[in-house]
């Protein structure tokens, strides 16, 4: 059995994503979108899920405890990202295990599709401090932005109102969610577990509309010297050690 580069400790936070096989779409229409997003709350248990008895209402019943915390997600046609962080007793192996077979099997019995939908294994990335995390929230809500400006992020937006009307509408991702009226698929995001800016709706539209106000290049990452002022107050290194906790590094 292969080992995972990126060990998973319980509380602490973490990046995940996948996309389809050779790029390929893995979601083609609305329904395609909310049988995966019905699937992040189904899935995060330790029981068994029954595939068959979702429905196309979000009137789901989750039995068994949570084995995932998820913070942040957003979808986009062929790739998916979340911010998740690891309970005690978790399993987010699990969990990616569960969400993608269950999405693979729901796909290819609407598609006749044959072969493997995923990219391989999904990928992870341990977010060692605040300001990673803080990067990386406004990283994963910002990326359906591509969808009306694949580019903007090299050349900027000239409708900046545009693009902040299409995010603040999008419906596959958490973002309406924080800064817009409840929706039923607010049960996915596990409120109070992540940092309070999170949940925060005036920080977080200062802190993801800024960096399209300010034509800043979201998809480098931080550690390649990314610095929004309004954000990120001073440098941070990354800890010697292998592993630190997230609560003993210095907060923004």
């Amino acid at each position: 059995m292969s080992t995972r580069r990126t060990p998973f400790i319980p509380g602490e936070y973490y990046h995940l994503s996948n996309c389809g096989n050779s790029k390929q779409v893995i979601f083609r229409d609305k329904l395609d979108y909310c049988q995966f997003i019905k699937l992040l709350y189904i899935a995060n248990t330790n029981k068994n899920i029954i595939t068959r008895d979702l429905t196309n209402e979000f009137n789901i019943t989750r039995l068994g405890r949570k084995i995932i915390y998820i913070g942040a997600y957003s979808l986009t046609p062929n790739q998916f990202h979340l911010i998740v962080s690891l309970p005690k007793n978790g399993n987010i192996s699990k969990f990616m295990q569960k969400l993608q077979t269950a999405y693979s099997m729901y796909f290819n019995v609407r598609y006749s599709h044959t072969g493997s939908l995923f990219e391989g294994k999904f990928k992870s990335k341990y977010i060692y401090n605040n300001r990673y995390l803080r990067y990386l929230f406004s990283y994963v809500l910002l990326k359906p932005i591509r969808l009306i400006k694949p580019d903007w992020h090299k050349n900027g937006i000239e409708d900046k109102e545009e693009a902040i009307s299409f995010l603040s509408k999008y419906e596959y991702s958490c973002l309406t969610d924080f800064i817009g009226p409840q929706r039923v698929e607010s049960k996915i995001i596990d409120r109070g577990r992540f940092p309070g800016y999170f949940y925060n709706p005036k920080t977080i539209k200062n802190d993801i509309f800024e960096w399209i106000n300010n034509d800043v290049n979201i998809e480098n990452s931080p550690n390649k010297k990314v610095v929004k002022t309004t954000i990120i107050k001073k440098k941070t290194k990354k800890p010697k050690i292998k592993y630190q906790t997230i609560r003993q590094l210095s907060t923004i």
